[in-house]
């Protein structure tokens, strides 16, 4: 795509793919999701810990997996985020921006 990145596309006035734009969002509206559950959830595990109540204190055990499952999940999200942008992508005729196709050489 000679050096220019998706937003530089955009900078330029070029369509990009709406699709690859919806992707991002969902991708970000989805991590921002998860990060404010964790929010409430290290809230949640402060609040146990520091009432020194037996049931509390085991009720962070399952908080503390579900946390971790969600950071393991935020960083899956950027994971594939990071891959569908790093990947090989060209300016079709039409301006539209995606995957670049291979040619037999």
């Amino acid at each position: 795509m000679d050096g220019r990145d998706a937003f530089s596309l955009l900078e330029n006035g070029k369509q990009v793919d709406n699709r690859v734009m919806q992707s991002f969002q969902r991708s970000f509206v989805q991590v921002q999701s998860l990060l404010d559950q964790n929010r409430l959830l290290i809230n949640e595990i402060n609040q146990n810990h520091e009432s020194k109540i037996p049931e509390n204190l085991g009720r962070n055990v399952g908080l503390i997996r579900e946390l971790n499952n969600n950071i393991r999940r935020v960083v899956d999200v950027y994971s594939e985020l990071s891959l569908s942008f790093s990947s090989p992508m060209e300016v079709s005729p039409e301006g539209k921006l995606g995957p670049k196709r291979l040619r037999p050489g």
